[in-house]
């Protein structure tokens, strides 16, 4: 994955416990979340399920049956490695590779999982802030993407 750029502006308000929400800076254009979640139920292996762990209405990023699994600090539960938010928080969970958990918060793109900074769930656990325009949503896809591959073996 190249080098993340610095996302523009300040973090968004979140909620500091479950469930995690972000409560400002939601896309004004909802064309670029549903972008996002075209692309990424399009990745080899994935299907979309309703999220087991997160709120209703949530859309999970699940391994197919039969698709071979990484490590269990790859998933939020069971095969989910990843879910998106649905309105009006537009904000995803995912699980990431801990250097990339480190560069993706230091850029601005995300943050740890309350429940991970508890040391409850795995310290990979980390929301992605909603895109809010087209080159936001490029990166965000991109740590979907390095989620993904993590969820698979190497």
């Amino acid at each position: 994955m190249p080098p993340l750029p610095t996302r523009a502006g300040e973090r968004p308000r979140t909620t500091p416990t479950n469930p995690h929400t972000q409560l400002d800076q939601q896309p004004t254009d909802l064309r670029w979340f549903e972008e996002l979640a075209e692309r990424v139920f399009a990745l080899p292996g994935v299907v979309e399920e309703p999220s087991r762990i997160s709120v209703p209405g949530a859309r999970a990023l699940v391994l197919a049956p039969g698709e071979a699994v990484g490590p269990p600090e790859a998933f939020l539960i069971d095969r989910e490695f990843a879910h998106l938010h649905p309105a009006p928080d537009h904000s995803l969970h995912t699980m990431l590779p801990i250097d990339t958990v480190t560069e993706a918060v230091a850029a601005g793109w995300a943050e740890p999982h309350p429940v991970a900074l508890r040391g409850l769930i795995p310290s990979t656990a980390v929301m992605l802030y909603a895109p809010r325009d087209e080159a936001e949503l490029d990166v965000i896809e991109g740590l979907v993407q390095a989620s993904h591959a993590f969820a698979r073996p190497g």
